[in-house]
């Protein structure tokens, strides 16, 4: 019997068949197109056309299927094929370039050969000098070598002509341009907010910038004023580094020279503030109103000292207070800024405007005051009186900048009414130089980091003056337009190892901008024994304004000797005149007082008859007439008088006027005496 066929394929055969059908399929839809084409239009040109559009295949909509299908939410994709890019400015760091030469004294040696070993550098040459090509190469080389050493020989290249030639006639001519704008973030915010630059502040590192804003005219602050400072990065005009929000609106603020993170400020109200630049720009330290002062801090000052944790404050108030940050409750110390009168007794209170403080000279410092004058002081004086070390009489008005020269300590700057001036600690009566006087008023002004000779004033019409009085002194070298507004502050950069030359100076403006602009390097480069230079004529102007002043007190002094002898002999001769007691002229009203006492004295035993004792005799008779006059308290020396007779007076000679004083008040002194008498002689009849 045979075995039934099986119904059930196996699986080699499925998968063969499957091939095979996978071939069939492959090779039926394998469709050629053939194009055919008349020969007369071969290589001929195309020709477009428009058609009408028409339909090519059609596929309706198929109910059945529709129900199968989710309808899906319309997405809108914009799809870019290039790369996207963004515009933005930024000021890259000049790349500072040195030219530099290489002298090659000696060849390249072996390996194997140490050039730092006597024995192996000569026995190597005396391996070489053996070799037979060695005689051939130097001979070949010493014909190329000898037209170089003729040309040497004839012209000395690194030779120097001009040795003693001026660096500064090789710079260019003085000039500066802005680099950077820092807008007040408030006034983009709302235009209406136009709050000036009370205060700049340089870092140590040379590169961020404080910037405080405070209106310091009359009701200039109003309640809703936003009361934000900024610190910002000399390369980022846009963005500032730390927002400083102080308890009120700031108007100073001073980093720590050694610390670039801690700023000490103070407030229109009074209020001293320091700050953590590392923690923000919430103040880290704030002092009450109990105990900090009563008017605007105009000035800041770090103290130097070992740990730099203290700084002095001053104000209008006419209080200058010291203050620790590891203990920022109260003051450390206090000083009432007053000049002290013979007695010892403070006379009036001047409020500060400025200060100036020289780490060099720790224990002193100066203040200038809203009266025109600047006070040297000592801050390790026993007692408040001798703290004030000596007074200038500086300006008519404040002193609205005060600052030492950074390379002559004794030689300061002061800015007030319509110019500056340079003192000398040495002479307090008048400076020893001056600017021509402005038509505007200046608002402050600081000396050049690196130059000396040269100093910045800022003027209100908005115009920024570059002094250096080396090269001339009655006009500017550099007059900056900076803006139509006022000029409130300017200060240039802090030397550091990035910045090394202080090249950029900070103008804060009247409406909230600040310019930084770059100098050229005629105006932040030293040149050549310019220190000495200055030297000289500092000590020549301040040796001239001494011997300005001795002749001046010698001439008030021969005034004053010449006065007193005429009126000695005036005084004479109207005794003789007035005849002996008893006459009656004598009788009406008695002997003048100040006669009395000059007779009195004349006639006192034991003076001498001979030179000595009538000289002698003439100083004790005006010395007493001029006593009793000096005490009598119901004289006034100092009369007040119209503008008529002031004139005269100026044009008076001084032994005459001096002569006029004296007999006018006692005239009225005889004249008081003799209504007295008047007075009484109808009482005593009454009786």
């Amino acid at each position: 019997m045979s075995e039934p066929k099986s119904k059930f394929k196996s699986r080699k055969m499925r998968e063969r068949e499957r091939e095979d059908s996978d071939d069939l399929d492959e090779k039926e839809l394998d469709i050629k197109l053939d194009i055919t084409k008349k020969s007369r239009k071969i290589n001929r040109p195309v020709q477009f056309g428009d058609q009408p559009g028409r339909i090519l295949e059609e596929i309706p909509t198929d109910t059945k299927i529709l129900s199968q299908y989710i309808a899906k939410t319309p997405i809108s994709r914009v799809i870019q094929c290039s790369s996207v890019y963004a515009e933005s400015q930024i000021n890259t760091i000049r790349a500072e370039f040195t030219s530099q030469g290489m002298n090659h004294c000696e060849g390249g040696w072996p390996k194997d050969v140490n050039p730092l070993e006597t024995d192996q550098t000569m026995r190597f040459r005396k391996k070489v000098e053996k070799d037979e090509n060695y005689v051939k190469t130097v001979c070949n080389l010493s014909s190329m070598m000898e037209s170089c050493i003729k040309q040497n020989n004839a012209i000395e290249i690194y030779e120097e002509y001009f040795t003693e030639i001026d660096e500064a006639t090789d710079c260019e001519a003085p000039k500066a341009k802005t680099v950077n704008l820092f807008r007040d973030q408030e006034s983009l915010k709302l235009i209406s907010w136009k709050r000036p630059v009370s205060s700049l502040a340089w870092c140590p590192d040379g590169e961020r910038i404080a910037i405080t804003y405070c209106s310091l005219e009359f009701l200039g602050v109003m309640a809703d004023t936003p009361k934000t400072s900024y610190i910002f990065h000399i390369d980022d005009p846009t963005h500032p580094d730390i927002v400083l929000t102080p308890p009120f609106h700031l108007v100073s603020s001073e980093f720590n020279p050694k610390d670039g993170n801690l700023l000490a400020g103070g407030c229109n109200n009074g209020q001293v503030c320091w700050w953590d630049g590392r923690k923000g720009g919430k103040p880290e330290g704030e002092i009450s109103l109990d105990h900090s002062h009563t008017e605007p801090v105009y000035k800041t000052k770090w103290v130097s000292s070992k740990t730099c944790s203290q700084f002095f404050s001053a104000s209008t108030d006419g209080l200058v207070k010291w203050w620790d940050i590891r203990k920022f409750t109260t003051p450390v110390e206090t000083l009432e800024l007053g000049p002290a009168n013979s007695g010892g007794e403070l006379t009036q209170v001047q409020g500060a405007t400025c200060l100036e403080y020289e780490p060099t000279i720790p224990t002193k410092f100066m203040v200038g005051t809203d009266q025109g004058m600047v006070l040297a002081c000592n801050r390790k004086a026993k007692s408040d009186n001798e703290r004030i070390v000596g007074i200038y009489q500086a300006h008519f008005g404040p002193v609205y900048a005060l600052e030492r020269n950074p390379c002559f300590p004794k030689n300061f700057l002061t800015i007030g009414d319509w110019c500056a001036r340079l003192w000398s600690e040495d002479i307090k009566e008048s400076a020893i130089m001056w600017t021509s006087s402005y038509t505007e008023n200046l608002r402050d002004g600081c000396w050049s980091p690196t130059r000396p000779s040269v100093f910045f004033t800022a003027r209100q019409d908005g115009v920024l003056d570059t002094w250096d009085i080396l090269y001339q002194q009655r006009t500017p070298i550099l007059s900056t337009k900076i803006t139509d507004d006022a000029l409130n502050c300017v200060k240039v950069q802090n030397p550091s190892k990035v910045h090394e030359q202080g090249c950029l100076v900070a103008i804060g403006c009247n409406n909230g901008n600040v310019s930084l602009i770059e100098l050229s390097e005629s105006l932040s480069t030293s040149h050549k024994n310019e220190k000495s230079s200055v030297t000289a004529m500092f000590e020549r102007e301040t040796r001239r304004e001494k011997i300005l002043e001795a002749r001046a007190k010698e001439l008030r002094l021969k005034e004053k000797t010449k006065g007193m002898a005429g009126l000695s002999s005036q005084m004479m001769q109207r005794k003789k005149q007035s005849g002996p007691p008893g006459t009656p002229g004598a009788q009406e009203g008695g002997e003048d007082p100040a006669l009395q006492g000059l007779s009195a004295n004349m006639n006192r035993p034991g003076v001498g008859r001979g030179r000595g004792g009538a000289a002698q005799k003439k100083r004790i008779g005006f010395q007493s007439a001029f006593q009793l006059y000096k005490n009598n308290d119901d004289c006034n020396f100092k009369a007040q008088k119209n503008g008529s007779q002031a004139d005269d007076e100026i044009q008076e000679d001084p032994c005459i006027r001096a002569e006029r004083e004296f007999y006018q008040v006692i005239n009225e002194e005889k004249a008081k005496r003799i209504e007295m008498n008047k007075d009484i002689k109808p009482d005593a009849e009454n009786l």
